[in-house]
């Protein structure tokens, strides 16, 4: 039997989960034929691509995120660096939880080993916009549904998702909210003052971006919710040399620098989980 393209597998998953999508334009049902389109009762419409995924932006979007950065940033989550994180939101999410959608998810490779991480199966979706994360999520994973798109125009319906992801990425409570299930958990990762120190400290040396604090992020996160967990978790990661490039291409505070300038034996992960419920 011939195997089905990425766009023919994508079509039929999203069908069986078509139930999902609001229209970002007019927020109307939608309905995703065969042929992969998505369309709503007004014919706003839009269609799934060949790799296998679906953009959802009412206009274009320029973003300073790169294919290269993406793929240096699969490269670097697979390679371990945030493995303990990983399984510390695995465990956060009730055994319950059918979807999990992660909002900013760049190439999806949060989302797909979190979910892996899971004893049940669930449906993941990714969302971001910048279309080059997208696009290289849908390129190496399968049995996900990503999309292109922005929060504030949101396509999806409301009450979808057992549990929301915002992994070291800004948020969008009001939406968050909108689209949280009753009793679901929106679990959010922020970095501490010791993420990524190693590298902070030779990029800002004497400079007051050296230090970093995340006490206004977690006061606002405590502010949106009624019910909220916190944990810290700091652990540090030796580095193969091989690995330093793609850490420097992934990571925005290290982007003007080269390669030669900077010298990492190990790497420190410094976070707070969140965890609110709705």
């Amino acid at each position: 039997m011939k195997k089905l393209s990425k766009r023919q597998s994508s079509i039929i998953y999203m069908k069986e989960n078509g139930a999902l999508f609001s229209c970002p334009i007019c927020s109307e049902e939608m309905e995703v034929f065969d042929d992969g389109n998505i369309q709503c009762n007004n014919r706003h419409n839009f269609t799934i691509a060949k790799q296998g995924y679906v953009n959802f932006l009412t206009k274009n979007v320029q973003t300073m995120y790169s294919k290269s950065l993406f793929e240096s940033r699969k490269k670097v989550i697979e390679y371990g660096l945030y493995n303990e994180m990983q399984h510390q939101i695995a465990n956060l999410i009730d055994s319950s939880a059918h979807r999990v959608l992660d909002t900013g998810c760049g190439e999806g490779s949060h989302l797909v080993r979190i979910c892996n991480l899971l004893q049940q199966k669930v449906i993941g979706i990714g969302i971001d916009i910048a279309k080059e994360g997208i696009i290289t999520a849908a390129k190496f994973y399968e049995d996900k549904i990503w999309c292109v798109g922005d929060l504030a125009n949101s396509p999806f319906q409301k009450d979808s998702f057992d549990v929301i992801l915002n992994i070291l990425s800004p948020a969008n409570y009001d939406e968050f909210k909108r689209l949280l299930k009753k009793n679901g958990k929106v679990i959010k990762v922020v970095p501490r003052s010791n993420y990524l120190i190693e590298l902070r400290k030779q990029v800002f040396t004497n400079t007051e971006r050296e230090d970093y604090t995340n006490e206004q992020t977690v006061i606002r996160f405590y502010e949106q919710f009624s019910k909220v967990e916190k944990h810290s978790i700091t652990y540090r990661v030796p580095l193969n040399k091989e690995m330093i490039p793609h850490l420097l291409k992934m990571t925005p505070l290290s982007w003007h620098l080269e390669q030669q300038n900077i010298s990492l034996q190990e790497i420190t992960i410094d976070v707070d989980i969140l965890v609110g419920e709705g």
